[in-house]
Parts: C-alpha cells; sequence; structure tokens
C-alpha cells in the first residue's frame, strides 16, 4: 500500500497530526526497512468501563495493528495515582490502589473486544515509573516551567479564579511524557484534550536523545445527548459491556446529524454511500455494525431484529427482566436495584426527563405510586413489576 494511502485511512476523522511530515517520514521508513513502528495510548483506568468514546483510539490502535506495526496498550495505573488534570476545575478525588488495579484488570478484559490479543502489547506504567528515584524525578521537573503549566487553558482558568493547583498536577504531564521516552514511542494517540501531555512526550524525547514522536489527536465523541462529550458520570455514555439490545437501542435513539460523526469516528463507511441512504435505515446499518464489533453478526442481526419488532410495533419484549416489589419502595429505589439508573440523581434526571411510564402512564414524580406492572425506561429498557 502506498503510504499516502496509509496516511488517508491513519488521518481519517482526526483533529490534528504532529507532525505530517514527521508521519510521512516515519511510515517510508518503517515500510523501506521492513520495521514496526512504536505506537502508543495511553488510558488511566479511573472508572470501571471502557465507553464507545475511548474506541475511537482503540480503532486506530487497531488500524495499526493490521498495518503491521507494533501497538502497545498503555494502563496508567501509576497515573491514576497523581490524576491527570486535563479540563478539571477543581482537585481531583484521589483513588485507592485497589480501585485502580480492579479498574485496570477490567479494562484489560474489555478492550480485546477491538484489539488483536496475539498483537497487542498490555504495559502498566507503574513498572517503570515506580521506580524513579528522587533524583530521576528532580531530573523529570528540570524539563518544565511553571510558566508553561501556567499558560495551559485548564490551569490559567484555576489560577485566576483563585482555584488550587497542587505540584502533584504539574507533574502529571511529564509522567506521561516518559511513559513515551521508556516504550521510545514512534507515535502516540491521544484525545484533543491531551495536546498538552502529549507534545510533553516529544519534548521529553527529545532531551534525552530519542526522535519525538508523531502525536495523532482525535477528537472528543459527544455522548447520546450530542452535546457533552461521552462520560459515564453524564450518562451519556455507551459502555461496549452492554447488552447488545441495549447498545442497539442507544445507537438508534441519537440524531441524525450525530449518526454521521459515529460513522466517521466509530466505522470505515464510506460516508458519500452512507449519505445517500435513508436516515433510518443507515442508523439501523450503524447500529448492527457496532454490535457485530462487540459480539458477532448473528447476535448484531437478533438486537436488530428485536429492535424493529418491539420499537416498530409496540411490542413489549418477551424476556424481560423481573422485579418484586418491596413494601413502601419507590420508583428511585427500583430503579438503582435493578440497574436501570446508576443512581437516585440519574433516576430523578430520567423522571425530569418524561422517561418513565408504567403500563403506559407517564411517572413525572419521584413519589409516584408504583404497583405491579410493566416499567419501561426511555425507548428501549423494561422492568417487570411483580
Amino acid at each position: 500500500m502506498r503510504v499516502s494511502d496509509i496516511i488517508e485511512k491513519i488521518t481519517r476523522g482526526t483533529v490534528e497530526v504532529i507532525s505530517p511530515e514527521g508521519l510521512e517520514a516515519k511510515l517510508t521508513y518503517s515500510q523501506k526497512n521492513k520495521k514496526p513502528l512504536v505506537i502508543k495510548a495511553g488510558f488511566d483506568p479511573t472508572a470501571p468501563d471502557i465507553h464507545l468514546g475511548h474506541t475511537v483510539l482503540l480503532n486506530k490502535l487497531k488500524l495499526f495493528q493490521d498495518l503491521g506495526h507494533r501497538v502497545f496498550f498503555l494502563i496508567g495505573d501509576f497515573t491514576a495515582q497523581v490524576g491527570d488534570p486535563t479540563g478539571k476545575d477543581q482537585l481531583r478525588r484521589k483513588m485507592s490502589l485497589a480501585e485502580i488495579k480492579s479498574n485496570a484488570q477490567t479494562y484489560k478484559k474489555q478492550v480485546f473486544k477491538i484489539l488483536d490479543v496475539r498483537k497487542t502489547e498490555v504495559v502498566f506504567n507503574s513498572r517503570w515509573l515506580a521506580k524513579l528515584s528522587p533524583q530521576d524525578m528532580l531530573e523529570l521537573t528540570a524539563h518544565l516551567t511553571v510558566a508553561q503549566m501556567l499558560a495551559r487553558a485548564d490551569f490559567k482558568k484555576r489560577f485566576e479564579s483563585g482555584k488550587e493547583i497542587s505540584l502533584l498536577e504539574f507533574i502529571y504531564p511529564l509522567l506521561q511524557g516518559y511513559d513515551s521516552v521508556h516504550l521510545k514511542a514512534d507515535i502516540e494517540l491521544g484525545g484533543s484534550d491531551q495536546k498538552f501531555n502529549l507534545l510533553m512526550g516529544r519534548q521529553l524525547q527529545e532531551a534525552y536523545g530519542q526522535p519525538p514522536q508523531v502525536v495523532i489527536m482525535t477528537p472528543l465523541l459527544e455522548g447520546t445527548d450530542g452535546i457533552q462529550k461521552m462520560s459515564k458520570s453524564l450518562g451519556n455514555y455507551i459502555g461496549i459491556n452492554e447488552k447488545s439490545d441495549d447498545i442497539f437501542g442507544k445507537i438508534m435513539s441519537i440524531s441524525d446529524e450525530l449518526m454521521f460523526r459515529y460513522y466517521e469516528l466509530l466505522t470505515g463507511f464510506d460516508l458519500n454511500a452512507v449519505k445517500i441512504l435513508h436516515p433510518k435505515e443507515a442508523k439501523l446499518q450503524l447500529a448492527q455494525t457496532i454490535v457485530s464489533n462487540f459480539y458477532s453478526s448473528n447476535v448484531a442481526q437478533k438486537a436488530r431484529e428485536q429492535f424493529e419488532s418491539v420499537f416498530s410495533q409496540h411490542q413489549i419484549p418477551d424476556d424481560i427482566a423481573e422485579h418484586k416489589l418491596q413494601n413502601h419502595e419507590d420508583v428511585l429505589s427500583i430503579l438503582v436495584t435493578a440497574k436501570l439508573a446508576p443512581s437516585k440523581n440519574e433516576a430523578r434526571r430520567l423522571i425530569q426527563q418524561k422517561a418513565i411510564s408504567l403500563d403506559g402512564n407517564l411517572i413525572d414524580n419521584e413519589h409516584a405510586k408504583i404497583t405491579k406492572g410493566v416499567l419501561r425506561v426511555g425507548k428501549r429498557r423494561f422492568l417487570r413489576l411483580i
């Protein structure tokens, strides 16, 4: 394959490449010398689930695997203890080691729904960062100035508003950058909000006598609301470990405009071919494709048939979960217990959005009397109350 064609595939849906000339040079050298490049992407295990927002990067890693390069899936178990300050307007909650380790193992399992297990090198950055001596850390800090840090938009805003910034937060970009030094990365992938941290990798590599890595930045995928970036805390996420029917239904709930963005960032489909499809058919195809990526084509086909049966013909599925009502149990408790909402606050938000009904009757009050029947949450989730 020509290098120009490879670059076109790699840069589809990206925000910025630093630098394009460097990317071309590295790919040309790799092809000419039959030497795979070292590709790195880091993920701090700050939550237990991987969602579609994460898969924008994972799909790029898979592409590099398919092109024959060496892919490192880096789990930031050490950096998670420090906490990435990117985009934060206050000090982050410190995570326990047990929480980080548990999330890290979950990440490790889920990632192979996308990446090829035989071609993926999973590494934990505690293996080298925990071994840095005080002298090593002091040497690292010499490569970053306070002026550089305060030039960051998020830090500048916090500093000017009088909000606290810890010295620990200054260290984070250096640790992420040192990961690139240790792995001798040729290319690092990251979200567009990570630009400062990604560039630190280039800066440190040059300081340590290595060729600077190429940085490829991907956009932040909007969640199902089409407004804010996908996030579990905002309740607008689609987890790759969710049930196939739930993934399918959530994708069908997004807007037509957002659907084309999902096509661009999450699939390899020809966008011109997608645009000539009827929007409903295009969305069905998108949902089926994404479900098949995490399960199988047969499971995806069944999810489509289930969706069309339930939502086109307004039927209630036969195999819905059941919940035995307890005395004085309110709708908030039911939703949380049945895992239809992650918290009571999220359950209240669903009520406010008029997303909950019982036997077709809207529930618009968290104190409403709950009786036996079929509880419906949104367009795609049901619970039989007995």
